[in-house]
């Protein structure tokens, strides 16, 4: 089932500020956040940005910040493109917000620690609600997987997208999760690399301590966080995760969570036990 991307220009779904700024290498040791400007309005161009650069506002642009934000000429945002950093930026036009002036820079580009987030397909607002959850979890790459079990065959990935950028304009994310096409679970196996560790979420696991588990793991080639659809894994479809390398199984707990539900606690684990979360101890 395929629809349109409506529901992603609501820009008001992020109900808290749960970014943290990434730098550098993967998965290094942050313990504070950083000192962001939350008040201000954020804007994802698809431009280079420098300062003194102009940058065209395209419609739906224009469009949310003269009539949705009731910002005019002069007023002041944040601008960024997920290469360049953050840039305060005015607004500049005549009747309309028209374009970009980039007056300075206030924050400089960030990298994203090596997290996939790799996903059976859920059906309508839950796909939404994934996507932007691990984009704010600090997930790098979206990977959508079709199993014995899903029930949603096609997906609208300018949808996702669209859900990726306003994640990162909501939460204070500069880079941007990469959103790849779906493939086939078996296809995913055969062509992952055998170098990264795979967390394989399965509510059969007998793992008592998830955090210690991943904490013992080694994560130099980077993690995949792997989470079924609804009905679970089919049996051979289990068998066949058991036997990758560098397989992590692990369960999340004494009940049984919806797929959307299990991702964000996946996510949380990882970056609380190995990811950008973890202290430096």
């Amino acid at each position: 089932m395929e629809w349109g991307n409506s529901a992603a220009q609501d820009r008001n779904y992020c109900p808290g500020i749960s970014s943290f700024q990434l730098k550098a290498a993967p998965f290094r040791n942050i313990n504070e956040m950083p000192q962001l400007d939350f008040r201000s309005q954020r804007l994802f161009v698809d431009a280079p940005l420098a300062q003194g650069a102009s940058v065209e506002l395209d419609r739906d642009q224009a469009n949310y910040l003269g009539n949705v934000l009731r910002l005019g000429s002069g007023a002041s945002i944040l601008a960024f493109n997920g290469r360049d950093g953050e840039w305060q930026a005015e607004i500049a036009g005549r009747k309309r917000p028209e374009r970009l002036t980039i007056v300075r820079q206030t924050r400089e580009q960030d990298q994203l620690g090596d997290i996939t987030y790799v996903f059976a397909l859920l059906k309508h607002a839950r796909l939404d609600y994934v996507v932007q959850k691990a984009v704010e979890m600090g997930a790098a790459k979206l990977q959508p997987v079709t199993t014995r079990f899903t029930q949603v065959s096609r997906v609208n990935l300018e949808r996702m997208s669209a859900n990726v950028i306003e994640a990162a304009e909501q939460c204070g994310i500069l880079s941007l999760a990469a959103v790849a096409a779906p493939i086939a679970l078996e296809r995913y196996l055969a062509e992952r690399d055998a170098q990264r560790l795979l967390v394989f979420c399965d509510e059969a696991a007998e793992i008592a301590d998830p955090l210690a588990a991943l904490k013992a793991a080694r994560t130099t080639g980077g993690i995949d966080v792997l989470i079924g659809p609804e009905g679970g894994f089919a049996g051979e479809e289990r068998e066949a995760l058991l036997r990758q390398p560098r397989t992590l199984r692990l369960c999340l707990g004494p009940r049984i969570l919806r797929a959307d539900t299990a991702g964000v606690a996946a996510l949380a684990l990882v970056q609380a036990a190995i990811g950008d979360w973890a202290g430096s101890g």
